[in-house]
């Protein structure tokens, strides 16, 4: 099976991220590093360093709205894959409007799939459908 080159990128760009939250460190010498350690296929570059870039800058707002829109769970206590799917999931859909809000959630969905725990796709799915809903009708009002 060919694997698409986004999702490819969003995988290596989950694990990154993971990665950085596990250490403290989000800076670009940590990202450049991973970048050189495992990434084959440099085509999607200008796509992770724009992502890295929006959950890095981005990261105390990214965990708010993830935490706003989860039911009684807080950040801190959500698993670091769930919480690294969420932040890149939350960054294109807030920041990257060339990215469907469709695409990004159900990216972030089969990640969990691969990468989560039994309940993670459902919880993952929950979290950003209330993200994206809030993100329309914030629209919608202005």
């Amino acid at each position: 099976m060919r694997v698409n080159k986004r999702v490819r990128a969003r995988e290596l760009l989950m694990q990154m991220m993971f990665q950085m939250d596990c250490t403290g460190d989000f800076g670009e010498s940590a990202r450049d590093r991973f970048i050189k350690d495992f990434f084959e296929d440099k085509a999607q570059l200008s796509y992770v360093y724009r992502a890295h870039a929006f959950v890095r800058d981005n990261k105390d707002a990214l965990d708010s709205k993830i935490e706003a829109s989860s039911e009684n769970w807080k950040v801190s206590r959500m698993a670091r894959v769930d919480l690294s799917i969420l932040r890149i999931a939350a960054a294109e859909i807030i920041y990257m409007n060339d990215i469907p809000d469709s695409v990004s959630a159900n990216e972030a969905v089969e990640l969990a799939k691969t990468y989560g725990g039994d309940e993670s796709p459902k919880f993952i799915n929950g979290i950003l459908g209330k993200l994206i809903r809030v993100k329309e009708n914030e629209r919608t009002l202005s």
